[in-house]
Parts: C-alpha cells; sequence; structure tokens
C-alpha cells in the first residue's frame, strides 16, 4: 500500500475524512465544503485514497427524496492508521524547518 503525495488538498481531505463519525459520516460535498476545495479536486483525491485501500465508499441506501442518493466515504482501519501516521510525520518535518529557520 503506497501513500499518496501530501499535498495541501490531499492533507485537507484527510483531515476531514479523519473528523467524520458514524453519526456524521463524509459524504461528497461535504468533503468539499469542509475542506474548502472543489469538487474537480476533492473526487480524484478520494479515487486515488480508495485506489490504495485507504477510503471505503458506498451509496446511501435511502437517499432522500427529490435529490440523487450521497455517496459516503470512510477511512478503513489501515487507512486511518496510516493518515495519522502520514499527517504526524508531515507536522513534525514542517515544525523542524520552522525550528530551522528561526535559529
Amino acid at each position: 500500500m503506497t501513500a499518496p503525495r501530501l499535498t495541501k488538498p490531499t492533507v485537507a481531505v484527510l483531515e476531514v475524512l479523519l473528523a467524520a463519525t458514524d453519526d456524521t459520516p463524509a459524504w461528497g460535498l461535504s468533503i468539499c465544503r469542509d475542506a474548502d476545495l472543489g469538487s474537480g479536486t476533492v473526487y480524484p483525491i478520494l479515487e486515488r485514497l480508495e485506489q490504495r485501500c485507504w477510503v471505503s465508499s458506498w451509496t446511501e441506501s435511502e437517499p432522500h427524496p427529490g435529490r440523487p442518493p450521497r455517496r459516503y466515504y470512510s477511512l478503513t482501519n489501515t487507512g486511518r492508521t496510516l493518515a495519522v501516521s502520514a499527517l504526524e510525520a508531515r507536522r513534525a518535518r514542517h515544525a523542524l524547518r520552522w525550528a530551522g529557520s528561526e535559529a
């Protein structure tokens, strides 16, 4: 399982997915809204994460009348572990850069 490039948009999507709960699951347009990114950015990221088995997705079984069914996204157990590790490592690298620039 290879790690995705941790671009700022990918980090934003991962953070939204990490914040999602069973009571408030992440669905396509909510991820766009919460990550403050367009659908043309978010959906390719979700697709890449799903191909790497970091994310699973499913379509709601009973859509609300008057709108298409939502597609929900959730980090897999492995994806959650890898996302947390990758984001922590990224934060540590950035902290070292800032510490080095202040010296």
